[in-house]
């Protein structure tokens, strides 16, 4: 077994905090290795003025990463795995799956308004065409104002007044400890989230059997089983920055059950469904969920957006 792995991360605050906490977790299992954080900017880093749907495909946060770890000049990648494309790159392989942080969405107003108090006209902020197909859903009588940069910036934005909320995930909030600045969380009865958000990746070579041994102690087998299933779901509709979808699964007593949405841009038109089944069944019973939403009109949805 090597002593010295090297972790790939981005270099946002909550992207080191993540890729940190990965290596605190090997460091504590194993003390006899040491391992090294290596930052790589990635497109989506780089272009912070375009909206996201505008730049490109959900890659947009791992594509140099994954080179990087391709070419070996890391062993492990840490992400976001709600950043994730539904296809990995061949070479490449989800390995261990930690457990999920708080998968919701939460609202921080300038004012302490929720979103059910947010006056006609106000603005909310957010980079994701998921959240705003719901939020106009809810609200169609508020105002989307696009916004990207990490969490600081985006919070920076808000107390600056350029929007009057903006909402973004719990998990990333949570992880940095600013928990005081959340005014509601948004259940996902009435927000969906991502697909796999709160999650994180560990991605490595599919040949390399000593970093695969290295990170099997971060397993947490059911938020794995959740996570499949969620990205089942996707890569089924081909979901990408560029289309709202949304999906969440859950698991109890040995049944996972999904909840899966895709919404028009303007949230006018909103499919949602469900489906349920044994746990070990979760990637095809999200398959399965795709497929009832498709039949549901969800194909043309799609077909107008990827057109578009």
């Amino acid at each position: 077994m090597p002593t010295a792995f090297k972790i790939g991360t981005r270099g946002s605050k909550l992207a080191l905090w993540q890729a940190n906490w990965v290596r605190a977790q090997l460091e504590k299992a194993n003390p006899d290795i040491t391992v090294e954080l290596v930052i790589i900017k990635t497109k989506g880093d780089k272009i912070q003025d375009v909206p996201l749907a505008k730049v490109g495909g959900k890659g947009l946060f791992v594509k140099e990463i994954e080179e990087a770890l391709l070419d070996g000049r890391i062993d492990m990648a840490v992400h976001s795995m709600k950043d994730m494309p539904g296809e990995i790159p061949r070479g490449l392989c989800i390995g261990p799956v930690p457990a999920r942080e708080m998968p919701g969405d939460v609202l921080i107003s300038g004012n302490g308004q929720n979103l059910e108090e947010l006056q006609k006209g106000m603005s909310i902020g957010t980079s994701s065409l998921r959240r705003a197909a719901q939020l106009l859903h809810l609200r169609p009588d508020i105002d989307i104002v696009p916004l990207r940069g990490n969490l600081d910036t985006r919070l920076r934005k808000l107390d600056e007044g350029q929007m009057d909320a903006i909402v973004l995930a719990a998990a990333g909030v949570r992880r940095l400890g600013l928990e005081n600045r959340i005014t509601e969380y948004l259940d996902p009865t009435r927000m969906l989230p991502a697909v796999a958000q709160g999650a994180l990746c560990i991605e490595i070579r599919a040949s390399d059997p000593e970093t695969d041994t290295l990170v099997r102690v971060l397993n947490h087998p059911e938020t794995r089983t959740v996570v499949l299933g969620e990205r089942a779901f996707l890569r089924r509709l081909e979901g990408s920055c560029q289309i709202p979808v949304a999906g969440y699964g859950t698991l109890e007593n040995g049944r996972f059950a999904i909840d899966g949405l895709v919404a028009n841009l303007d949230g006018t038109v909103v499919l949602r469904e469900n489906a349920a089944g044994p746990a070990e069944q979760s990637r095809e019973i999200g398959v399965a969920l795709a497929e009832k939403l498709l039949a549901m009109g969800a194909d043309r949805i799609l077909q107008e957006l990827t057109a578009g």
